[in-house]
């Protein structure tokens, strides 16, 4: 009888030690101790890690990792769209973070397959971001300074809320790329930091996430403003110069911001948002000259 009630226990203490959480895509993950060797997929994955208090616990990671300083030293794995699985395996990872996108799905399952952990991370909503920090950080038994760091995080979103609330709409064209021309539909998180500054991305109801849409396609809309980021080998918004008639270049409401703020869902965009935010009150304000 003793020895059934120690077993009982022991299995008790072992099931209470388990750390599980729900990740993007609505799977369940279940660490049976916080994890020490982590293997993050995807740029904006290496700063959550950071903020979650793990980055010490990174052992491999993709290209473009570059922040916070620490993250550049990261032995790399390959890039986002193609990892070497090979080195992955040699790392021993006890927990991989993957970015679910178009060209991840093959590359995610071949992951799977190596009886490793997976957690997806994939921030639809500003609000996500703060939670993604959370739950890493109970993967790795970081949770202080995870949920430091995610409270921060959330004071933010909530005074950019509070000072944007109700402020007159702007018609916004947000461009990702000029050859092809792509843009992001509704599906996207950076709608969702539109929407919080009060911009209304004219390409919302799109059913495709990252759509490509053609120049008469803006024209027509004739948004009041158009974002682009600073990329290398990219034309930038100065493609719509010419278009004297479009009222965001009437206005000279055609804006760059940093990419590495607002295309990656991590903790820096906060900080992009503000400034998207920022840029459109310019634009409410250039309304009457």
């Amino acid at each position: 009888m003793k020895k059934m009630m120690l077993l009982a226990c022991m299995l008790a203490a072992q099931a209470q030690a388990a750390i599980t959480v729900k990740d993007d895509a609505g799977r369940t993950v279940t660490l049976a101790k916080p994890a020490e060797r982590v293997i993050s997929m995807a740029p904006h994955v290496t700063e959550m890690l950071f903020a979650a208090g793990g980055g010490k616990r990174i052992v491999g990671a993709v290209n473009y990792s570059d922040y916070p300083e620490a993250a550049k030293s990261i032995p790399r794995i390959g890039s986002n769209r193609e990892i070497d699985i090979e080195r992955v395996i040699a790392l021993k990872p006890d927990l991989i973070i993957a970015w679910m996108h178009n060209s991840s799905e093959r590359q995610i399952e071949m992951v799977k397959q190596l009886g490793v952990p997976v957690f997806q991370s994939d921030p639809q909503t500003l609000d996500n971001i703060p939670d993604n920090v959370v739950r890493l950080g109970l993967l790795m038994g970081t949770e202080a300074e995870a949920q430091a760091n995610a409270s921060q995080l959330r004071q933010q979103l909530v005074s950019l809320r509070a000072r944007y609330a109700n402020r007159p709409p702007v018609r916004t064209f947000y461009q990702v790329w000029d050859k092809p021309l792509y843009t992001l539909s509704g599906k996207h998180i950076i709608t969702d930091a539109l929407r919080l500054c009060g911009g209304e991305n004219i390409f919302d109801k799109l059913t495709v996430t990252a759509p490509i849409v053609s120049v008469e396609s803006v024209l027509q809309a004739d948004p009041e403003v158009i974002f682009g980021t600073a990329e290398k080998n990219y034309g930038g918004v100065g493609l719509w110069k010419p278009y004297g008639t479009m009222h965001a270049v009437r206005k000279d409401n055609l804006f760059t911001l940093d990419g590495d703020l607002l295309n990656r869902a991590g903790p820096r965009m906060v900080l992009g948002t503000a400034a998207l935010c920022e840029k459109l009150e310019l634009a409410r304000q250039r309304r009457a000259k």
